[in-house]
């Protein structure tokens, strides 16, 4: 089904060398799964594939051609063009019933793959059970087919949907079908593989977890040209992390998404990245800027209404309209949200729809149809097991009842109907392991047991209510270190030392120690994070800053690092009392400093002054401070510098203290060794590119000179070789044209022959003999001006080798070559040629040229080297005929295809007596055409 770039590189690579059945296959590989990555390309290929498949049996056929149906429907698709993409993947499945019979596994993937772009196709218009009925045909069609790859692939996806429309039967339905140990797998399967395991994740509101999975999903998709899954699950990612008010991360992940969508013009796509970003940004209080990026996205994905994202972006408005007190637009919004639930069959949106209805009519005054509207949701809640819903729902039916007087429940257990509803979401709370009942349910509480005069309960409620918003900050803590983990292990990872991650895991194990004896240290985890995720020291220094005040009592702080000769320290960075600090240069042997004693003797150093006391070696223009704490900056068995924390106060750095600033200064240390490293690799990164730039321009100047005569400049052998393929090839769909329509006056008029030509200097030995090689040379260097005379620019003009050049006219028609042999061999025997000595010379010489294709009603006949062949047998018919002349053999209507070249080089003489071959000649006498003849030295083609 897709496709790692590596292996379309070699594809694509491979595809001008081959021929044949062979290319029919390249091309259909490549044009399948080129079609997310370059849609336009793909459908030039497929145009390509056409004639091609004339010779394949029926059956063959049909597959071939359900596959291209399927190449035009998957851009369709994307677009949001449903209706083509339909029609073509229908035509792809009745191609592929034709087949099935004599291919069944072939036809099988196919219709796999129609059933796929099916599924998609119906979840796009919010037809989600016709998704997953299409799904399920799509895994029947690859296991018939026996391929392991499509099947995994698909069972993935017919997870991800359960765990969307009913997550309560993923567990029962795929309990054990993955395997969490990946390694074995292909990446493509397992990036689906981790795709489902991040949404059941997401779904458990496992957010770290599923955001590890989420991320190796991400990267195969990429990798693998599944462009619009890259999209989706970046946003999911971005969702992910707004999830655990990791905001500025989640933005990262929507860019992405969106830097990706735009390029294609994908609505869906587009639509995904622009609701995703303008929930997380709704989120940060930024209303305005969320409000104009759902309206655009609403306006994307108009064309696409029933589709769930389109469900997603009107909750996200609803939920803003709530915000902006606009009670009117969102009940609008959630109106069309019910509508859109009830059409997609997925329980999520019927509940939070309705339940949004009842919080706006609640506050637009219609108590009636608010309490309806909650009451439903409820229901909804009920009926689907969803815990999380019943309680949102009881919460917003008590608040109807605060605001309105309105008729309490029937069998009430409460003196009223507002506690009756807020005692309900207490006591189903208690029912879920593990979960924190929010604060704001039991001040609501406590207010109503205030208000019937039940002082003593409202008080035991409202410590309760403490409590939880306490636990709730601390899980907010603990989202935000798990954010902060993931990003840190995701993107620095390359550019981090393995012994830099077994540190940092060091640290964090003891955080994790510290965290559990004093609340106070419950945020290092998430602070060492962030301070090595940074990969510049001025950033370092910042957050170490702002975390040493934010925790110890800091007059003074300051971080000296050491020199690279060893022999200093020098202050980069320091503040005291809110003011910067001089750079300060201490000598590491001077011993009465304490920040150098610290150094050498690298451990930790605490100095407590009394009241009376007085600062030793106090440096100008510092405070007097009474508690000095100084820790080296190590990482393993380096030192890097030193850091220090001052306050006026006595006695304020205990234990617990102490534990602190050891930890910022292990997490420091690697954050700053970290910096270091980057900015190393950094500058060995920009050498490499300068070496790699002058590299590249030797090769290419080496590349010029390997395809050049040095003698004569004109082009060698191997650049002949390297380009006459393309010609070929060119020369040849010209002929095909008319294979595919008919033909009409341009394209008989189209120049679409070649012409090789062979030229010989007669006599040429006789001129290094008698003259000198320095004669010859001269001579060879006049040659090619005159050959670049007689012929065209766009011509290769070869120097074949010793006196010998080979021609190829390209684009030309062969009728109109003798007169080019004939301007040749007159450019030659007219002019005399320029001795070094100033001495003329005249020469003469001999040309023979054949045309490609030899036959022009069966073009592939004979190969380009067979023909150079002929054109060589045609020089040797000049030169024993008497030189200073020209020949060449044509084909005629006699031409028998058969064996034809075989007779042409060994019979000659027959063939032009039965009229198979025309020779063309300036000679008026006979042509001598007997003789033994030098083989030109090409490929195996040449074999008769």
């Amino acid at each position: 089904m897709f496709a790692l770039d590596d292996e379309l590189a070699q594809w694509d690579t491979a595809l001008p060398e081959v021929q044949g059945p062979e290319r029919l296959k390249l091309l259909a590989t490549l044009a399948w799964h080129l079609r997310q990555r370059d849609p336009a390309r793909a459908q030039q290929l497929a145009t390509e594939i056409v004639p091609l498949l004339a010779p394949l049996p029926p059956a063959a056929v049909a597959v071939q051609r359900a596959r291209l149906h399927l190449i035009s429907a998957e851009p369709f698709w994307l677009r949001g063009e449903l209706d083509t993409a339909h029609y073509h993947a229908e035509q792809a499945l009745l191609l592929c019933e034709q087949a099935a019979d004599t291919l069944p596994a072939a036809a099988a993937a196919c219709r796999a793959d129609a059933c796929w772009i099916m599924a998609w196709s119906c979840n796009d218009r919010g037809l989600s059970a016709d998704g997953s009925a299409w799904l399920r045909q799509a895994a029947a069609a690859a296991r018939v087919a026996a391929d392991p790859v499509r099947i995994d692939i698909i069972d993935a996806a017919s997870g991800i949907c359960d765990a969307f429309s009913d997550p309560r039967s993923v567990q029962q339905r795929w309990n054990g079908r993955f395997s969490p140990n990946l390694d074995g797998l292909s990446p493509i399967t397992a990036g689906w593989i981790s795709d489902f395991f991040g949404t059941c994740a997401f779904q458990r509101s496992d957010y770290g977890r599923a955001i590890g999975h989420l991320m190796l999903a991400y990267e195969t998709a990429l990798a693998t040209g599944q462009i619009r899954r890259a999209i989706i699950v970046a946003t999911n990612i971005g969702n992910g992390f707004t999830s655990l008010n990791a905001h500025e991360a989640a933005l990262d992940w929507m860019q992405r998404g969106l830097d990706l969508a735009r390029p294609v013009g994908w609505p869906l796509s587009i639509g995904m990245c622009l609701m995703q970003t303008a929930e997380t940004l709704r989120q940060l209080g930024q209303r305005d800027a969320a409000q104009s990026l759902l309206r655009e996205a609403l306006t994307t994905l108009a064309p696409l209404s029933g589709s769930r994202a389109y469900a997603v972006a009107l909750e996200y408005q609803g939920d803003l309209a709530l915000d902006l007190g606009n009670y009117a637009a969102a009940l609008e919004s959630f109106t069309r949200l019910a509508a859109a639930g009830d059409a997609l069959c997925q329980n999520d949106f019927q509940s939070s729809a309705r339940r949004g209805q009842a919080h706006a009519l609640s506050h637009l005054g219609r108590a009636e149809d608010a309490l309806a509207a909650a009451q439903a949701a409820l229901a909804l809640a009920r009926d689907h097991g969803d815990v999380s819903s019943q309680i949102a729902t009881l919460n917003v039916l008590a608040d109807i009842h605060a605001r309105h007087q309105l008729p309490g429940p029937e069998l009430m257990m409460a003196p009223n109907a507002t506690l009756h509803y807020l005692q309900l979401a207490l006591e189903i709370a208690a029912t879920i392991e593990g979960y924190t009942v929010p604060g704001p349910l039991l001040d609501a509480a406590a207010r109503e047991y205030a208000a019937i005069g039940d002082f003593e309960r409202a008080y035991t409620i409202a410590l309760r209510a403490n409590t939880a918003r306490d636990q709730t900050h601390s899980k907010e803590a603990t989202n935000r270190a798990i954010a902060m983990q993931v990003q840190y292990q995701t993107e620095r990872a390359q550019t981090e030392g393995e012994h830099h991650r077994q540190l940092a895991a060091a640290e964090a194990q003891r955080a994790e120690v510290l965290q559990q004896t004093s609340a106070t240290l419950e945020h290092l985890s998430a602070i060492g994070q962030e301070i090595t995720a940074h990969l510049d020291a001025a950033a370092v220094f910042r957050a170490l800053d702002r975390h040493v005040h934010g925790l110890l009592d800091a007059t003074h702080f300051s971080i000296f690092l050491l020199q690279p000769d060893g022999q200093a320290l020098v202050c980069e960075f320091g503040v005291e009392a809110g003011k910067p600090l001089p750079r300060v240069r201490i000598e590491a042997a001077d011993p009465n400093a304490n920040t150098a004693r610290c150094l050498r003797e690298r451990r930790e150093i605490l100095v407590e002054l009394d009241d009376e006391g007085i600062t030793p070696n106090l440096i100008p223009g510092t405070l007097p401070t009474q508690s000095l704490l100084f820790a080296p900056l190590r990482v393993g068995e380096r030192v890097l510098g030193v850091m220090t924390v001052q306050s006026l106060l006595a006695r304020s750095y205990g234990e617990r203290e102490r534990l602190i600033f050891r930890t910022l200064c292990a997490y420091g240390a690697i954050a700053l060794d970290n910096a270091s490293a980057y900015r190393q690799v950094a500058a060995t990164q920009e050498q490499l590119l300068e070496k790699n730039l002058e590299l590249e321009q030797a090769y290419q100047a080496l590349e010029e000179v390997s395809l050049t005569d040095q003698l004569t400049g004109l082009r060698n052998r191997r650049f002949f070789l390297q380009n006459v393929d393309a010609d070929v090839a060119m020369s040849l769909r010209g002929y095909d044209t008319g294979l595919h329509r008919e033909l009409n006056e341009c394209d008989l008029q189209a120049a679409k022959d070649l012409v090789f030509f062979m030229v010989d200097l007669d006599h040429f030995k006789e001129v290094n003999d008698r003259y000198g090689h320095a004669a010859g040379d001269s001579i060879l260097v006049q040659m090619q001006e005159r050959l670049r005379e007689v012929f065209r620019e766009s011509d290769y003009v070869i120097r074949w080798g010793g006196e010998e050049f080979l021609v190829l006219a390209r684009a030309t028609h062969r009728d109109e070559a003798p007169g080019v042999a004939e301007r040749m061999r007159r450019a030659v025997a007219e002019r005399d040629f320029v001795l070094p000595d100033g001495m003329r010379l005249s020469r003469t010489c001999s040309i023979g040229f054949a045309c490609f294709p030899f036959l022009p009603e069966q073009p592939r006949l004979l190969s380009w080297s067979q023909v150079v062949e002929l054109a060589d047998q045609g020089l040797y018919i000049a030169k024993r005929s008497g030189r200073n002349a020209w020949a060449a053999l044509y084909s005629t209507e006699a031409t028998r295809a058969d064996g034809v070249f075989a007779r042409l080089m060994q019979q000659l003489d027959q063939a032009v007596v039965d009229g198979e071959v025309r020779l063309v000649s300036n000679l008026n006498g006979p042509l001598v055409l007997g003789g033994e003849r030098r083989r030109v030295g090409l490929s195996s083609d040449l074999e008769l």
